[in-house]
């Protein structure tokens, strides 16, 4: 039931995130408004800056609390971002936050309900020991790509993790993924040279989503620079899971080429552009069919802002698209290509020449002589349109910066 001033009626990103967050139907939800007759409030949330352009839920439980959710990790923020949160985490401090004139998100629920039965933060209280949570939650666009993101912490103040939500297919699949991987990481932490990673504490399906909850990383972690270069040593050690490097084993005959050759068939199913990827996995084993080269893990979005440096080590997060079995290199180019599209904004065929820069210049540090090299900008550029097509088969819907741009740069890359 909806009641009046209800967000979760809205069709923008305050009503996706809270149709995500509070999907329950017994809940009540009112902006600026009190709760229904036979109803008890269980949370309160400033939305900020307001509502026709939330961007933030911030919790009210205590000025410790709301202070908390908005200086917790401010190191890796950028600095205008850091600059305000620092400015609004000292009012909040101070209480005056709470007497802002924010819009404030009341959260209730029947009078006589646990709310651990119906609330997601209360739940993961429940499910980590019971000691009260309170989430902080950042508000998106609505995206089918996107994951509401709890940032929970407990009443002093202390960050005790986050709770990633998938609520569609596509969402389902990357917290289920993240939270394989970060159970197959702790099995390797202290190798040398791996990256740290943050433990993951429980996973549990929770009213047809999927939560994973992670813990907070570390008080002091320091951000990498966008411009810091590749950190070769770290890249090796997640390939290889901090072992010893594998034997280079052709391409062809790989279950690398016979995992996209099957990704691509599916894809082709009744669709042009998935025949295309066909053509291009077919071009991809002929043009580098012979080449052998060490295959491994990658952490499938290493990026600089899923970085950080923290007592001498480096550590990484966001594993959701890691995976064995693909070139040695991977990483380093996916790395290059979302710096050029992501903090430059470079249109596709720019950025596929910066990934080619990118392996020219560092891959001898991986062990990738021009000849393997031009193998990992192929296959990774084929991986990553299969990704795109992945995701849009799940229900995320295209990348329109990606599709039909990326087909279209590998063709005219097996042109020339």
């Amino acid at each position: 039931m909806s009641w009046p001033a209800d967000p979760r009626t809205r069709g923008d990103g305050l009503g996706w995130v809270t149709r995500a967050v509070f999907g329950d139907e017994r809940v009540a939800l009112a902006v600026d408004a009190g709760p229904p007759a036979g109803h008890t409030v269980a949370a309160r949330y400033a939305v900020v800056p307001s509502v026709a352009r939330a961007r933030f839920l911030l919790p009210l439980a205590s000025p410790r609390v709301t202070a908390a959710a908005l200086l917790a990790y401010n190191a890796l923020r950028p600095v205008k971002v850091r600059a305000v949160r620092a400015v609004l985490g000292l009012a909040a401090r101070a209480g005056v936050v709470a007497r802002a004139p924010f819009p404030v998100l009341t959260v209730a629920v029947p009078t006589g309900l646990d709310p651990a039965e119906l609330l997601l933060a209360d739940r993961v209280s429940a499910v980590l020991g019971g000691t009260p949570t309170h989430a902080a939650c950042g508000v998106r666009p609505p995206d089918p790509n996107h994951k509401p993101t709890l940032q929970l912490f407990d009443g002093s103040g202390t960050p005790r993790g986050y709770a990633k939500v998938g609520w569609n297919d596509a969402t389902r699949a990357l917290v289920t993924g993240e939270a394989a991987v970060l159970r197959e990481l702790s099995r390797v932490a202290g190798a040398a040279g791996h990256p740290g990673a943050p433990r993951l504490l429980t996973e549990f399906v929770w009213t047809g989503q999927v939560v994973a909850v992670i813990e907070p990383l570390p008080a002091r972690v320091r951000g990498v620079p966008a411009d810091a270069p590749p950190d070769l040593a770290a890249l090796l050690a997640v390939a290889r899971r901090g072992g010893p490097p594998a034997e280079p084993r052709p391409l062809t005959g790989s279950p690398f080429l016979a995992r996209l050759t099957a990704e691509a068939r599916r894809a082709a199913t009744g669709d042009v552009a998935g025949t295309r990827a066909v053509a291009a996995v077919a071009e991809l084993a002929r043009r580098h069919g012979d080449t052998a080269v060490e295959f491994g893990h990658w952490h499938g979005d290493w990026v600089p802002w899923n970085l950080g440096r923290y007592a001498g080590g480096l550590v990484a997060w966001d594993w959701e698209h890691s995976g064995p079995d693909v070139p040695v290199g991977f990483d380093l180019a996916h790395d290059a290509f979302q710096r050029a599209v992501v903090l430059r904004g470079a249109p596709v065929a720019a950025a596929v020449a910066e990934v080619v820069a990118w392996l020219a210049r560092h891959g001898n540090g991986l062990g990738l002589d021009a000849r393997r090299w031009g193998l990992v900008a192929d296959a990774y550029l084929v991986e990553m349109w299969l990704r795109t097509s992945r995701l849009a088969d799940a229900g995320a819907g295209w990348n329109r910066t990606l599709h039909p741009a990326l087909l279209d740069v590998i063709e005219e890359r097996h042109r020339g």
